[in-house]
């Protein structure tokens, strides 16, 4: 198979962000005389959006959904002023997008995070290299709802089989697998390899150049 295209997660496989998402819920949880969280422990909340992470950190475990909601704008508002204070591609991944943008290999990201989150990250720090840029809009087509995935596609005229959707959660395999795209899992990002593996992942990168080696 001649892949024509890859789809990237953005958290956790392009850019390291744990330390700006968890500094800003901590910020909130804090307001609020809560218990805060470090940083390994936000690894395991996050992958599902941020409405999904708020109710994790939240110390209720079935949080009303007025305090949800409010917990919500408040972390939407704090960290969109920080998102790129310590947030930075992972070691690699730049040159990755250098070769791929090479071989005429087209490369689009699909996160959970807000649409509007997403783009501002994926400006600021990978430009030039990354279109369409998609974020989450509607809770209803989260992945691992194949449905943008899918639409990118249609948008940048690939083949779902012709593309590679990689990422570092079960949430992005579970979503290439149903958009019959090729899943490929990476090892240094939020989630353990066993967990990639288990889901279904055909590959995992030790290093972002592997990927090359499964294109050519």
């Amino acid at each position: 198979m001649k892949y024509k295209a890859v789809i990237f997660d953005l958290d956790g496989t392009l850019v390291n962000s744990i330390k700006d998402i968890a500094d800003a819920m901590n910020i909130v949880l804090e307001k609020r005389k809560y218990p805060t969280y470090n940083y390994e422990t936000y690894k395991t909340f996050v992958g599902s959006g941020v409405r999904s992470l708020v109710v994790k950190a939240l110390p209720d475990e079935n949080p009303k959904d007025e305090e949800v909601a409010a917990c919500l704008k408040d972390m939407m508002q704090v960290y969109s002023a920080i998102c790129t204070n310590k947030t930075e591609p992972y070691e690699g991944i730049l040159d990755l997008l250098h070769q791929l943008k090479a071989k005429n290999i087209k490369i689009s990201v699909l996160s959970n995070k807000e649409d509007t989150l997403t783009k501002k990250i994926s400006a600021f720090l990978l430009p030039e290299f990354l279109s369409p840029v998609l974020g989450l809009k509607v809770e209803v087509d989260k992945k691992p709802n194949p449905k943008v995935a899918l639409e990118i596609c249609d948008e940048i005229q690939i083949k779902p089989e012709e593309t590679i959707f990689v990422g570092d959660t079960d949430v992005d395999i579970l979503v290439a697998r149903k958009a019959k795209m090729l899943p490929v899992g990476v090892s240094w990002g939020f989630r353990d390899k066993k967990g990639l593996i288990e889901a279904g992942a055909a590959h995992i990168l030790e290093h972002p150049s592997d990927l090359m080696k499964i294109i050519l």
